[in-house]
């Protein structure tokens, strides 16, 4: 008697698989006729890249804050990711509530994580969640223009 040690069945099922693939007959999402990726595909580029550039500001900006960005200051950061409007509006912020408008606080975080929250009208929403020394996390949300252009909003959590 011989034994086997997975059913003829998931046996056939692999190697047909394998065929398959290897003969470039797999499903994958078609191309517009111009190239162009489709819209699904593009949409989540665009999301991909509005994580990326809050990302990209929110280190920037924290190295900066710790002098560790030799190339920028706090404020040239912000120059450089965020609307003149957003400035202007962290400006007021930080007046009001004497604190660090990006963070929040009045100091520095230990450590953040980013998510794509979702998007609409052009814009997609991005939460920085900020983890403190005590372990406590402050949740900060953000506007990124699904274009390309600069960040155009940062505030608290909306109220739940």
């Amino acid at each position: 008697m011989t034994y086997r040690s997975k059913p003829r069945g998931a046996a056939i099922g692999a190697c047909t698989a394998a065929l398959v693939a290897s003969c470039g007959l797999l499903v994958l999402p078609a191309q517009a006729a111009d190239g162009a990726a489709p819209a699904s595909v593009a949409a989540v580029r665009q999301e991909s890249n509005a994580v990326k550039r809050v990302t990209a500001f929110y280190d920037q900006y924290r190295a900066a804050v710790e002098g560790t960005n030799p190339a920028m200051n706090p404020r040239e950061v912000r120059n450089e990711f965020l609307t003149p409007a957003l400035n202007h509006k962290l400006d007021a912020w930080a007046e009001t509530n004497v604190a660090d408008p990006v963070f929040r606080a009045q100091n520095v975080p230990a450590d953040r994580s980013v998510r794509y929250e979702g998007s609409g009208a052009g814009h997609a929403t991005v939460v920085v969640t900020e983890y403190w020394g005590s372990g406590s996390p402050t949740e900060v949300w953000y506007q990124a223009p699904l274009d390309g252009s600069r960040i155009s909003d940062l505030t608290d959590p909306p109220s739940a």
